[in-house]
């Protein structure tokens, strides 16, 4: 006679991804800080790249960049000879994801995936990620993609319409913190899942505008605080297991690394003319980059060009290393997806992705807020050109003109990277400045946590192992 399976003792756990949280920032985060002191607080060994993308593949599968493949924010996708950035979905994920685990142990477990990344056609039960609405005469409408669908008509009668504006860009805000926090209330509220991931921006930004050591910065930490109250507040009622996280801790910088355009100089990266416009072109480049933060994917077209592209990259100022295949091993980035060289920048450094020598050729997309037709990561497009005294105003019409239903390019980016103050990408070099993990459930306690084992902890704490 077969013995009955044992029934799942199901228990509730969300996992708040805090953009840029440091042990460094604690203290002016009561509400998070609280988590950590109910349980426990540890550091958060990152992956390479430091990254979004990266990261949260890893933290939702257990593995490294070299099995699940998102090696970056984005990356030269062979196949259609294109850079492709901030692409969603789950399918470029490989492997098995924490929920798909949990139902394996219990079938009924739901989970819900609101704004983390990689969550178009992911098999989980509920859904929210900004989806803006293009038109077909060019204009972006702000909106989000959920699951079950019915899920945005409520978002939207609720808190408004997803405030797209105040999520990236020079007018990203606290207001799309609280809208996500709203949202994920919302979710507790209506559809009760047993594990929820929840993202939260907004130190993403003053921390990248103006350095993780300013004034600023801690005002955003106080801002990101007081915004989670209620949210925490909520789950704790609810008994809910907390998990606070994030993916990187970002660094003050001062110096932009022009990469491509190094490359370009030296006859390696090509570029195609159409209208007095520049465009990177893969086809014929012998070697370019695809620029993210601090880190910079080199995809060299001939194998014998690699050690001249290698000699190029490491003469730079502001190149801290330069890896191939084998030294890519190392860091668990040996994946197809890279490139044949990655190249890292010293810690006061990062990577733009500028390849025109001559600001008016740059591309018009250059100076909007355009992330998938960039050929690598802009931070410039949080700020307003400081050289356009205008920019502004005319942000504002433009505004104004979108919601009115009327094309309005917002061209109000500078073309100046001197502006950005904060950046990451590189493994830390201090804890204090490193991902940090916070756990209500002390029971769950150990010296240090790495990303890879997260996906397990995350089943455990739902009773799920």
């Amino acid at each position: 006679m077969t013995a009955p399976t044992p029934a799942v003792r199901r228990k509730k756990t969300a996992v708040l991804c805090t953009v840029g949280l440091t042990p460094r920032l604690l203290p002016h985060m009561p509400n998070v800080r609280a988590i950590g002191e109910q349980g426990f607080t540890a550091p958060l060994d990152t992956v390479f790249p430091a990254v979004t993308a990266t990261v949260q593949a890893t933290l939702t599968t257990g593995t490294l960049p070299r099995e699940h493949g998102a090696v970056g924010n984005g990356w030269y996708f062979r196949d259609h000879g294109e850079v492709m950035m901030w692409r969603q979905h789950n399918a470029l994920v490989r492997g098995e994801k924490v929920w798909q685990a949990a139902r394996r142990h219990d079938p009924d477990h739901t989970t819900a995936y609101l704004c983390w990344w990689w969550a178009m056609g992911a098999d989980v039960d509920t859904v929210l990620t900004p989806r803006p609405v293009y038109h077909y005469d060019g204009r972006k409408a702000p909106d989000c993609y959920t699951v079950p669908a019915a899920l945005r008509d409520e978002l939207t009668a609720a808190q408004g319409e997803f405030p797209l504006f105040n999520y990236w860009g020079p007018t990203a805000s606290l207001t799309s913190t609280r809208w996500i926090a709203g949202a994920a209330r919302h979710v507790a509220d209506t559809r009760d899942p047993d594990l929820s991931f929840i993202y939260v921006p907004h130190l993403d930004y003053d921390l990248q505008r103006f350095g993780p050591d300013s004034p600023e910065a801690v005002r955003a930490a106080r801002e990101a605080d007081a915004a989670l109250g209620p949210l925490l507040a909520d789950l704790r009622d609810r008994g809910t297991t907390v998990v606070a996280l994030s993916e990187y801790g970002i660094s003050p910088v001062s110096r932009p690394v022009d990469i491509n355009r190094a490359l370009r100089r030296e006859g390696l990266l090509s570029v195609y003319a159409q209208r007095g416009m520049e465009y990177l072109d893969p086809y014929t480049s012998r070697a370019f980059a695809v620029a993210d933060h601090q880190a910079a994917h080199v995809y060299v077209a001939d194998p014998a060009d690699v050690p001249r592209v290698r000699d190029v990259l490491k003469s730079l100022d502001g190149v801290d290393e330069v890896w191939d295949r084998t030294q890519q091993a190392d860091y668990g980035i040996d994946h197809p997806n890279a490139g044949e060289l990655v190249a890292v920048s010293e810690p006061d450094a990062w990577f733009t992705y500028y390849y025109w020598l001559d600001d008016a050729r740059a591309p018009d997309f250059a100076r909007g807020v355009e992330i998938h037709r960039k050929p690598g990561y802009d931070p410039a497009e949080l700020f307003f050109d400081p050289a356009d005294p205008a920019a502004k105003a005319k942000a504002a019409l433009a505004v104004l003109k979108k919601k009115a239903g009327m094309r309005a390019p917002l061209q109000v980016v500078p073309l100046d990277p001197g502006c950005v103050r904060g950046s990451h990408g590189r493994l830390p070099g201090d804890d204090r400045d490193a991902p940090v993990l916070l756990c209500s459930d002390p029971s769950q306690e150990r010296p240090r946590y790495h990303a890879t084992e997260v996906k397990d902890l995350l089943l455990r704490l739902g009773g799920l192992t």
